[in-house]
């Protein structure tokens, strides 16, 4: 059994994107989300494989998480407001102890780990590659997700990208 890239980017990832008040939905927002996605986790695997701390589908690591809560989104209310109504009351409770929403929903609400994953992105102040410019789009995700520090490679996000959701011919 495997996810259905399709159905998870219709009913998942784009409404996530649509629903962040000061972010606009973009199709390359969108197709960085899902390639990060496919190459992060190849929409299998929920907590990184060995001893890793990364979560969910998108594979947050924890620390990354508290500091995008701690240093940028507490500054953006209406970013913020928008996550919090992705969550629940259980990881509100942690919010409003600690500052920041349980790490645990990066696992358990896929919305809410597609917000986060855009919301890493529009952290940086480097503009999004243009749309269907997959090696680009690799090379903004080692850059700013998986870092020189991380073991994934440009031309593995290419390989991994999902061509097909986007009526694109694979490169490669």
């Amino acid at each position: 059994m495997s996810l259905n890239l399709s159905q998870f980017r219709e009913y998942v990832v784009i409404p996530a994107l649509n629903q962040l008040d000061g972010i606009a939905y973009s199709l390359v927002a969108d197709q960085l989300v899902m390639g990060t996605l496919a190459q992060e986790s190849h929409g299998t695997y929920i907590k990184q494989l060995g001893k890793g701390p990364a979560m969910g589908l998108f594979q947050m690591e924890p620390a990354t998480h508290k500091d995008l809560w701690l240093n940028f989104i507490k500054y953006r209310r209406p970013v913020q407001c928008s996550l919090l109504l992705m969550t629940s009351d259980s990881v509100d409770a942690n919010y409003y102890s600690n500052g920041w929403p349980d790490h645990n929903a990066l696992v358990w609400n896929n919305r809410y780990a597609a917000a986060m994953c855009r919301v890493h992105y529009f952290r940086r102040p480097e503009p999004l590659p243009k749309a269907n410019d997959i090696k680009a789009l690799a090379s903004y995700w080692k850059k700013h997700y998986n870092t020189v520090h991380g073991a994934g490679t440009v031309e593995e996000f290419i390989k991994n990208f999902p061509y097909d959701l986007y009526g694109l011919e694979k490169e490669g």
